[in-house]
């Protein structure tokens, strides 16, 4: 197996392809090698686990009814958030809350019931932060069982009782930190409500922390947009001075399922994306603080042309949210968009094997892809 596919997603090789040039992708902070030392780390303490990805592995992208549980999930642990960012659902949510947060309870019985995990990302729509020590609780658990484990946060909150250290003492593989702004000005217009000192002076702790720790698990993650685009290379040198050794730069916007904010998200796209000039120019300041930079690109990633270029995540993965609802993915992470089987009470594991999810990775197989999937396909 390509181990990088294997890591990215089996198309997202495309997505530099795009700016006609081999850019990189973003990979795990911690290293490729490490990573899939890893997840070998987990498939062999488990026997029940190691057949469920061989399984996997021989049926993927082929099968629409499959025999296997997913390998991968990404978990909504709160729905709530202390910002309104101007491309976030979250914003047209009264007070900012969707649903209530995920109990731990339910999180571990999740954990317990899909043996066959390797790989996790706690985040949807809301700051995973703000569950407090429940959220220290799931990454620890999910650590116990050599799950790798990838969290977002936006940062502000990090400092109260230096959360920041019990944060990394999980054994969290990786903390992606969003960062959209150089300035004061440009961060606190796009993350409203949001504070650009106190996020900043976090991400320092952050940082100088994992650092005594001997650990590289932090990356900086930038959207990039109108509003930002003139501050891209300004963006690498704050991420050099906050102490972040990882730099991601995604140029897609998404609305989460929900078209009119995808709409609202298409309008400030940069045109960027496509030009090869910035990312050189990107790729040299990034090289000269000793940064490691990647690219991303989510729309029109994906071809109904092959089983190699079709979308891997109704082959591989789910995402549940804060009310334990079941969604496709990240890019459509709001339930009240679309969901597999509303108001079943079923659990993941009869959802995924299910007659609606067979029906919907049938369609990817045959070409019919799903309207609510179309953003992400290039034909």
């Amino acid at each position: 197996m390509d181990r990088l596919v294997d890591w990215a997603g089996e198309s997202e090789r495309q997505s530099t392809q795009m700016l006609g040039a081999d850019f990189p992708i973003p990979l795990p902070s911690v290293g490729i090698d490490s990573y899939h030392a890893e997840r070998e780390a987990c498939l062999n303490a488990d026997p029940k686990k190691h057949a469920n990805y061989q399984r996997y592995l021989m049926a993927k992208k082929g099968l629409a009814a499959v025999d296997y549980l997913p390998i991968k999930i990404d978990i909504e642990n709160v729905s709530r958030c202390n910002f309104r960012c101007t491309m976030c659902s979250v914003s047209d949510w009264h007070k900012g809350k969707r649903a209530e947060d995920m109990p731990f309870e339910a999180f571990k019985t999740m954990l317990d019931e899909q043996f066959g995990l390797v790989e996790i990302k706690i985040q949807g729509l809301g700051e995973p932060t703000m569950q407090g020590d429940d959220l220290l609780r799931m990454i620890r658990h999910a650590r116990q069982k050599r799950i790798w484990v990838r969290t977002v946060t936006n940062a502000s909150r990090l400092h109260l009782k230096d959360f920041y250290k019990p944060y990394v003492d999980t054994g969290v593989n990786e903390i992606q930190v969003s960062i959209d702004g150089a300035t004061a000005e440009v961060f606190e217009s796009i993350r409203r409500q949001s504070d650009f000192s106190r996020v900043t002076k976090n991400c320092r702790a952050l940082n100088d922390y994992t650092h005594t720790q001997g650990k590289r698990i932090t990356k900086m993650w930038t959207l990039v947009q109108e509003a930002n685009r003139h501050q891209l290379l300004d963006l690498v040198d704050l991420a050099a001075d906050l102490g972040f050794q990882d730099l991601a730069y995604s140029f897609t916007l998404i609305g989460f399922g929900d078209k009119a904010l995808q709409e609202r998200n298409d309008a400030v796209e940069t045109e960027y994306r496509y030009r090869f000039d910035v990312m050189q120019n990107i790729m040299e300041r990034a090289q000269s603080d000793d940064i490691r930079v990647g690219f991303w690109l989510c729309d029109s990633k994906y071809s109904t042309r092959s089983a190699e270029t079709r979308c891997a995540w109704p082959f591989e993965r789910a995402m549940v949210t804060s009310d334990l609802r079941v969604v496709p993915c990240c890019t459509i992470s709001n339930p009240d968009a679309f969901e597999f089987e509303p108001g079943t009470g079923k659990s993941l594991t009869e959802i995924w094997q299910g007659k609606t999810y067979t029906e919907f990775r049938q369609a990817h197989i045959d070409g019919r892809i799903p309207e609510v999937c179309r953003a992400c396909y290039r034909d």
